[in-house]
């Protein structure tokens, strides 16, 4: 992934303080793109399923997968994209240590999104932002909330009710007002095939913390993957 003068000037920020909250703001910022034919796979492989397979990347992860590289292509490019992803960081935000991740693969039924999140790091509750990547296949992108989620007016803030709680408002029900916010950009979709850096965390109020959301698959499902690795700071 080549970056902008915009991006490195960002990175430069990140790197002199990543809970600068205008940096924030400015995030998720792509880091890195699947090559084609590893997307191709994985998504093949995510097809052979009816069901959706969560696999925790906990300590005993990779021992439990030493020998099954060959058998089992999910976790060989969980294991690459853990490696990379780490390479990437130890450059993006040197202080970052990994904390935890997992990756999820199989047809995707739920009927609706699980609501506008920003996955807390329920590890420290006294953190305020740390670095999370993301990375979907293929289908079903992300939708996330665009700029300071601060700075909306009170009906727009009533909207945004509606998608974390997936409930209907004054405004209207929850699937016409995530239309009416994409349609608007306040709320974007990350690209799928993109590995992105957000920012996770808490509730302090210095930190600007990446709310986002599960695209809706269709009726009847849709087939994808996702990989997701969250970091500390030292």
């Amino acid at each position: 992934m080549q970056f902008s003068p915009g991006q490195w000037s960002l990175i430069e920020r990140m790197h002199a303080n990543f809970n600068d909250r205008e940096v924030h703001t400015r995030l998720p910022m792509p880091i890195a793109r699947f090559r084609k034919t590893a997307s191709e796979t994985i998504h093949e492989n995510a097809r052979q399923l009816d069901d959706v397979r969560t696999v925790s990347i906990g300590d005993g992860w990779l021992a439990e997968r030493a020998d099954d590289g060959a058998s089992d292509i999910m976790s060989r490019h969980a294991r690459l994209y853990n490696d990379e992803v780490d390479a990437m960081m130890s450059v993006l935000v040197p202080s970052a240590r990994y904390r935890k991740g997992h990756y999820a693969y199989g047809r995707f039924t739920a009927p609706q999104p699980h609501g506008l999140h920003t996955d807390h790091s329920a590890e420290d509750p006294d953190c305020t932002g740390e670095p999370i990547c993301i990375a979907r296949i293929e289908t079903l992108g992300t939708h996330y909330l665009a700029g300071d989620y601060r700075e909306h007016d009170p009906g727009t803030q009533s909207m945004l009710k509606a998608l974390r709680y997936w409930i209907p408002v004054p405004e209207g029900e929850p699937d016409c007002i995530l239309a009416e916010l994409l349609r608007r950009q306040t709320i974007k979709t990350i690209p799928v095939n993109h590995v992105m850096l957000m920012v996770a965390g808490n509730s302090s109020e210095n930190a600007q913390i990446t709310q986002h959301i599960a695209a809706r698959p269709p009726d009847g499902g849709l087939h994808s993957a996702f990989f997701q690795r969250q970091y500390r700071l030292t």
